[in-house]
């Protein structure tokens, strides 16, 4: 069973949000992005967001 679901609706979006910026460190808007970009693949976000952070 995945960590959240394929596309998640507004309110787990948000919570998708939040918990990419808890567990990385990056901003709201950055994770929106990536969630934009990359979809809702846990490992993928967190990968990007890992190296969005490093690059600041």
């Amino acid at each position: 069973m995945p960590d959240v679901p394929e596309k998640p609706d507004g309110e787990g979006r948000v919570g998708l949000i939040q918990r990419l910026v808890k567990e990385t460190g990056i901003t709201e808007v950055e994770a929106l992005d990536l969630i934009t970009v990359l979809g809702v693949n846990w490992s993928s976000l967190v990968r990007e967001a890992r190296l969005l952070r490093t690059k600041r």
